[in-house]
């Protein structure tokens, strides 16, 4: 951990490690609620939904890989388990039992919605603590969350537009 760089977090270290492990749990379960989506889906345009979704799979990793390591700078620990991301989500997991597409692509947008949530939350809370290190890398991931929103939501109406 470095000194100078926890102390200017102008926060409580031990909160804001609690927040980020939170997001990260977050990240681990979409990481495998789009990955295993993209295995089981079924129906029009199946292709372009497997697509998206393994490509916002790769993302999700990429995002819980940045918040890991932001919390090892902060001199915590990433939660160790699947059973702690389970415990400490806050947009959970959602089994894609259904798995045509309109399913599988709405539990997704939900999931964003949480995750965009989410990140707010967490950029008004670095923010009163003017930490520039994490506000950036979580405006970053909140940039993609609402990317990924977006997308899910324009193949959904694609789909609905299918006769």
């Amino acid at each position: 951990m470095g000194t100078k760089g926890t102390e200017i977090v102008g926060m409580d270290v031990a909160k804001l490690i609690d927040l980020l492990n939170k997001a990260l749990a977050d990240e681990w379960l979409a990481y495998y609620q789009y990955w295993v989506g993209a295995k089981v889906v079924k129906g029009p345009m199946r292709p372009q939904v497997e697509a998206e979704l393994l490509e916002h799979a790769e993302e999700e990793l990429k995002h819980a890989n940045m918040l890991a390591e932001r919390i090892v700078q902060l001199g915590g620990t990433p939660l160790l388990s699947p059973e702690e991301w389970s415990k400490n989500s806050g947009c959970g997991y959602e089994a894609p039992s259904d798995p045509h597409v309109k399913a599988i692509l709405e539990q997704n947008i939900k999931g964003e919605q949480c995750a965009i949530v989410t990140y707010h939350k967490i950029l008004e809370e670095v923010k009163l603590g003017n930490d520039p290190i994490t506000f950036n890398m979580v405006r970053k991931i909140m940039e993609d969350e609402v990317e990924h929103e977006h997308d899910l939501e324009d193949l959904k109406e694609d789909i609905d537009l299918i006769k």
